[in-house]
């Protein structure tokens, strides 16, 4: 499989109809990190961030084209993705970030 790079520390592939995307973080002294957002009912416990290396937290997810909301969620702290290039006002006054997954 090749992952094409974008800009804001998500890459993605097709697979299918769907494609699949893979989240980059760094964060050097966290202990465990999750992404919560609209693929997964803003759930933080559902998809955990596998540590690849010092600092580093990535994982893949298989997602349909489409518009998508998220943050991360490190020691239990929500936090916007600082490398997003897009992101949104939420309901608690602050900005979740967003991810387009093209067709």
């Amino acid at each position: 499989m090749k992952i094409k790079k974008m800009k804001n520390g998500v890459s993605d592939a097709k697979k299918g109809n769907a494609n699949v995307v893979c989240f980059e973080f760094q964060c050097g002294n966290a202990r465990s990190v999750g992404i919560a957002g609209t693929f997964n009912d803003w759930n933080p416990k559902a998809t955990t961030m596998l540590l690849a290396e010092a600092g580093r937290w990535i994982k893949e997810l298989t997602l349909p084209p489409g518009h998508y909301e998220y943050q991360y969620v490190v020691d239990g702290n929500w936090i916007n993705d600082p490398r997003a290039v897009k992101s949104t006002p939420n309901p608690y006054g602050g900005r979740n970030s967003v991810l387009v997954v093209e067709t």
